[in-house]
């Protein structure tokens, strides 16, 4: 079973406690610091679009961009009839990003950018998103701290809801730096039977010095980087960090 088949139908259950209309928030206090006009936004790994939804009915027009169309089907279900401007989804990798036009700003969360296993990919990806960010605009993604990624290894957590039932187990290679998840899903069905299905995630862990060079030589400044959903600086022991960049204007 590919990634996500699984997962997309159960992810809202499992993800209740992300807190979307805070991050919401945390991203909104980003846009003004910054100072820039943001009407229209790309959601980048936008999965069942819970973000996507929130910013929509905030006003801002959505493009959302994702490579599972089992997670694209569950967000465009959860956007029938929001208030506002009805977002665009897009079935696309994110190193493989290509757009109609330019947004004012792209964002990627829930540490969406450590799912590229590859340095070509994340570069390939900041690259993409320098094309589609119109100059002057405003780039927001987080990722898990190398720290928080090595403290997962070995560790099983169960995850249970009344429908649904979780069991992942996750290992961490120091060598690789690539922390791989394996998820057993259980879903109750209607005749009141379990249904079992298996995925594999895998994230890799990335130094926040690696990624502003990488966010430079695509040609992003003013970066900064913080801790989770904060306005100041990651702590040493941070376990999500918050970076913000500014497209330039060549």
């Amino acid at each position: 079973m590919s990634a996500y088949e699984a997962l997309a139908g159960v992810y809202d259950a499992l993800t209740e406690d992300v807190g979307y209309e805070r991050r919401a928030d945390y991203l909104e206090k980003l846009f003004q610091k910054s100072r820039i006009p943001v009407h229209t936004v790309l959601d980048l790994a936008c999965g069942t679009g819970g973000m996507t939804s929130v910013l929509t009915e905030r006003g801002y027009e959505l493009i959302g961009v994702d490579q599972s169309p089992d997670m694209l089907a569950a967000a465009q279900e959860k956007a029938a009839g929001l208030a506002g401007i009805p977002p665009v989804f897009i079935c696309q990798s994110m190193p493989d990003l290509d757009l109609y036009g330019t947004v004012d700003a792209a964002i990627c969360c829930l540490d969406s950018i450590n799912y590229l296993t590859s340095p070509k990919d994340v570069q390939r990806t900041f690259q993409r998103l320098h094309l589609f960010i119109a100059p002057g605009g405003m780039l927001i993604f987080d990722i898990l701290s190398p720290g928080r990624l090595q403290s997962l290894d070995g560790q099983v957590f169960l995850d249970e809801r009344e429908d649904v039932y979780c069991v992942w187990r996750s290992s961490f290679e120091k060598r690789s730096g690539i922390c791989s998840y394996w998820m057993d899903i259980f879903t109750r069905r209607e005749d009141g039977c379990w249904s079992r299905a298996g995925e594999e995630h895998r994230q890799r862990a990335y130094a926040v010095d690696e990624l502003r060079a990488w966010l430079l030589e695509a040609g992003f400044d003013r970066i900064r980087t913080y801790g989770d959903c904060r306005m100041s600086g990651p702590k040493e022991d941070a376990q999500r960090i918050y970076f913000s960049a500014i497209r330039d204007k060549g």
